[in-house]
C-alpha cells in the first residue's frame, strides 16, 4: 500500500514526538529546543521553549501539556494559563537521556529513557520504564527494555505498547487500575526476514483498526504492523500492511502520529518538514 505525501510544514531542525490535540499537531523540535503547534493548514506557532531539549508530549486531564526535557531528565508541565513548572525530576531513574512518552486518559505518563550514553561510545544497556502519576509521584513499572521509544495506550486504557528500538520489536503490557503493569509479551517482532531488513521502531501511532504505524529509524519509511499471535515460542509480526516512503533531505527516521478516527496521517521527517497523507 502506498500513500501520496505532501508537505504540511517546513522549517524545523529535528522533529520528534508529534501528537494530535484539539485540532492541532504538537511537535518537539529538539535542536531548536521548542515545542510547536501546527494547524491543518500548516500554520505554526511556538508553544514553549525547552532548554533541556524537548521530546515526548502528552496532556493531563486539566489540559496541562506534559513535556519530556531530555538532557536534564525532567518532566515539565505547561499549565493551561501558560505557566511552566517542573512536574518531576527523573534523574534518579535514567541511565541516559529521557526520551519518548505516552500519557493515558487518567493523566499517568509512561516515560522511557535511552538507558546509556548514546553518541558517546557507550555500550547499549537496558533501561527502565517509569510511570509518573498526575500528582508527580513516580514508580518504575518495567525494566530490561532496550531503548524504549515510541509508545501507545489502547483506547480502552487497558494495554500499553512500547517500541524497543534496539530489539526491533514492540512489547505490550496490561495496565491495572492502579497503573501497574503485568502480562508482558511481544506484540510485534520487527526483526529481519527473508523479504525485509530489520525495522528499528521509533515514533508511532495506533490507528482505528488496531494497527501501529511506526517510523523506521533505519530508513525513511513508515510501516503498519498488526499484533503477533500469542505463543509460548518466539512471536513474529503477522503482517506489515503498509509502507510509505517519506520525502526528505537525508532524513533517517520519521516519528509519526495519526489523527483519531481519521484516514489522515502526519509523518515528520527529522530533517526539516512535516508531511501528510
Amino acid at each position: 500500500m502506498s500513500r501520496e505525501m505532501r508537505v504540511l510544514h517546513e522549517g524545523g531542525r529535528f522533529f520528534e514526538g508529534p501528537r494530535w490535540h484539539q485540532g492541532k499537531w504538537y511537535v518537539s523540535d529538539f535542536h531548536r529546543r521548542v515545542v510547536t503547534s501546527i494547524d491543518e493548514r500548516g500554520r505554526a506557532e511556538k508553544v514553549v521553549e525547552v532548554p533541556g531539549q524537548p521530546s515526548g508530549l502528552g496532556w493531563l486531564p486539566d489540559g496541562s501539556l506534559l513535556i519530556v526535557s531530555m538532557t536534564d531528565h525532567r518532566l515539565l508541565r505547561r499549565w493551561p494559563d501558560g505557566r511552566v513548572s517542573e512536574h518531576v525530576d527523573l534523574t534518579a531513574h535514567c541511565g541516559g537521556w529521557a526520551n519518548d512518552m505516552v500519557v493515558d486518559g487518567r493523566g499517568r505518563a509512561f516515560v522511557g529513557n535511552f538507558g546509556f550514553a548514546l553518541g558517546r561510545g557507550a555500550k547499549p544497556a537496558p533501561a527502565s520504564l517509569l510511570r509518573v502519576d498526575a500528582d508527580g509521584s513516580t514508580a518504575v513499572v518495567a525494566d530490561d527494555l532496550l531503548f524504549p521509544n515510541g509508545s501507545v495506550v489502547t483506547p480502552d486504557g487497558r494495554t500499553l505498547i512500547v517500541g524497543e528500538s534496539f530489539r526491533n520489536r514492540y512489547v505490550a503490557f496490561a495496565i491495572a487500575a492502579d497503573g501497574s503493569l503485568s502480562d508482558r509479551r511481544i506484540w510485534a517482532d520487527l526483526g529481519a526476514t527473508e523479504t525485509r531488513k530489520a525495522i528499528v521502531p521509533d515514533g508511532c501511532a495506533l490507528d482505528a483498526e488496531g494497527c501501529i504505524w511506526s517510523a523506521d529509524a533505519a530508513s525513511a519509511i513508515a510501516i503498519a504492523s498488526r499484533p503477533a499471535a500469542r505463543s509460548s515460542s518466539r512471536s513474529t509480526c503477522r503482517t506489515v500492511s503498509g509502507r510509505s516512503r517519506v520525502p526528505s533531505a537525508g532524513a533517517t527516521a520519521i516519528p509519526c502520529w495519526s489523527a483519531p478516527r481519521s484516514a489522515t496521517s502526519r509523518l515528520s521527517n527529522r530533517t526539516h518538514s512535516m508531511v501528510c497523507s
